[in-house]
């Protein structure tokens, strides 16, 4: 995914114009806007429920192979193909492996020791890492003082979660280390597709279904490396990774794209901010998960910060 939005990441970005962008869906973008929110935020949950019957490395190639399938039924309905050129697939494998391979399998291994609700707000840092990260490796894209300030703020509200002033006391920090480098994983996953992929001649589903495709078969290369087969099919937790894949990575991502090839990538991007409320909603009432003060303090903080740094200075008259 390309920095035109700063979300739950997965795709590299469509070139402009492309068939795929001048489809306009009949339902409002207002409601597709509410369901992925939804999506992305029950997401964590489902990540949750998954590894209560299988390994994280299950889990997260469950999720790819259901979520390049739907990618794959939408390339057939328009009649789309595959990249072709062996670059473009190179390119394509880095970004399938940054931007979904290694973040979803960080966040399934994070899920194991840390609630699904903390997960969910450590996936809102990824504006700050991506600020940061531009700061350094775009010259483009120059910080301003308000964006400075965002980043800070973001920081200190990451703080403010993991209860820093008492220790970091009662926190998984192995878990917690891992939900914040998946969250890290995606804008060096945006920057990477911004200065290799970004105008390519492909249609953006061409590009989504092959950097899934290429997700996929890394997943299906490392799983039998460090898992063994289940001993049973618990359907439960089978059936939240159905869901995370085919609703939370394929039919999020073609909602996603089409938010924001509709009203633009500012008022695209507001889903980064729904998405951990969701979550922490999801955990609390679904699945018990406990909050102290501090979490969603915090959280509020972390958003209000990560609301700075996509401030961009106003282009003179």
């Amino acid at each position: 995914m390309s920095s035109v939005t700063a979300t739950t990441p997965t795709t590299a970005p469509a070139p402009a114009g492309s068939a795929t962008e001048r489809a306009r869906p009949r339902l409002d973008w207002r409601l597709r806007f509410g369901a992925l929110s939804l999506i992305w935020g029950f997401s964590f949950l489902l990540i949750k429920v998954g590894t209560q019957g299988y390994a994280p490395f299950q889990v997260t190639l469950g999720r790819l192979a259901f979520g390049t399938a739907v990618l794959a039924v939408a390339m057939a309905v328009r009649r789309e193909g595959l990249p072709r050129g062996a670059r473009t697939w190179g390119h394509l494998a880095v970004a399938g492996f940054l931007l979904n391979a290694l973040p979803f399998s960080l966040f399934a291994f994070a899920e194991l020791t840390i609630p699904s609700t903390l997960a969910g707000i450590c996936n809102a840092t990824s504006p700050l890492w991506g600020m940061a990260l531009s700061m350094v490796a775009l010259s483009e894209d120059r910080p301003t003082r308000v964006r400075v300030a965002g980043l800070g703020v973001g920081f200190l509200g990451v703080l403010t979660v993991l209860g820093a002033w008492q220790g970091f006391q009662g926190l998984d920090a192995r878990g917690t280390a891992l939900a914040l480098l998946a969250s890290l994983s995606y804008p060096v996953g945006w920057i990477y597709v911004r200065r290799t992929l970004a105008g390519s001649s492909h249609s953006n589903l061409s590009l989504t279904g092959g950097q899934l495709l290429l997700a996929t078969i890394q997943l299906a290369v490392v799983t039998p490396l460090f898992t063994t087969m289940p001993t049973g099919f618990a359907v439960g937790p089978l059936l939240a990774i159905a869901a995370l894949g085919t609703l939370g990575t394929g039919l999020a991502v073609l909602v996603q794209y089409g938010i924001v090839a509709e009203v633009g990538p500012t008022t695209g991007q507001m889903v980064t901010y729904f998405v951990p409320v969701i979550a922490a909603a999801a955990g609390v009432v679904l699945l018990g998960e406990t909050l102290t003060w501090s979490t969603p303090v915090g959280a509020v903080i972390v958003l209000a910060g990560a609301a700075l740094t996509q401030v961009r200075p106003k282009r003179p008259a």
